[in-house]
């Protein structure tokens, strides 16, 4: 009897707590706050190559917040990735039209750009980001424009923005990278070395870089030192794509 009317009394317990709940009212998240977790819960299936998911979810932060920058610069990238270029367009048009004032906003666009054959406007966005007091690392956006301008073949400006860019940050590792490739691919093996070790007396080590190492003692000669890098890349990083080309023969 007793254990029955203790469960009565925890059902109706339960049940009054229930209607308390409903009268007081749990609010739900506002549209902008869902529409941020769905932002970055597409940014994470993204990454997980979810593609069919991260759209999805994309969208449904679209219909909450339309009106967010960064939504739609997400949205861009993701249907950028879906190759639905009509769609990245729109997106990655309206992200900025958005956040116009945002260095942030107008640096991935201008990434958008020049991947999409628009690299003078690209460039040109890079170099006022780069100018930008709201901008705290105004050498990303520099090495940004370098890579930009040596896509279309113009190897000079793209020199010149990286060193802009290793003046700001002296060991900064994406701009020397890009001057050693720069120098091996006209032909000096030897400032390529030196740019490799460079890099590798101030920053850790990458697949690229010492991939770079490995063609540039190749080139010159140094059979040992050649060997030296390809050891390291086999072991350092197996899985990479210079581990792989190396194993394939491929030296360029």
């Amino acid at each position: 009897m007793k254990s029955g009317m203790v469960k009565i009394i925890a059902l109706v317990l339960v049940c009054c707590l229930a209607a308390c709940a409903q009268d007081k009212g749990f609010k739900k998240a506002s549209p902008a706050v869902a529409a941020s977790t769905n932002m970055q819960l597409a940014i994470e299936y993204l990454r997980l190559g979810e593609m069919i998911k991260s759209r999805d979810t994309i969208e449904r932060a679209l219909s909450q917040a339309p009106g967010n920058p960064d939504v739609q610069m997400t949205a861009g990238l993701i249907y950028e990735r879906l190759n639905d270029m009509p769609k990245a367009d729109r997106a990655y048009a309206t992200g900025y039209r958005l956040g116009k004032g945002d260095p942030n906003t107008q640096n991935n666009y201008a990434g958008y750009l020049c991947r999409t054959g628009k690299a003078i406007e690209g460039e040109k966005l890079f170099l006022q980001v780069a100018s930008s007091p709201l901008y705290r690392t105004p050498e990303v956006a520099l090495v940004n424009a370098g890579v930009c301008s040596r896509g279309t073949g113009d190897v000079l400006d793209a020199e010149r923005y990286f060193n802009k860019a290793l003046a700001i940050r002296p060991n900064m590792p994406e701009a020397l990278l890009q001057l050693g490739n720069i120098a091996f691919d006209r032909g000096d093996a030897e400032q390529a070395r030196e740019i490799v070790k460079r890099y590798l007396a101030v920053n850790p080590p990458t697949a690229e870089v010492l991939w770079l190492g490995f063609r540039a003692e190749r080139k010159l000669g140094d059979t040992v030192a050649a060997a030296g890098y390809a050891r390291r890349v086999q072991s350092e990083y197996p899985d990479s794509q210079q581990a792989q080309m190396m194993r394939s023969g491929v030296d360029r």
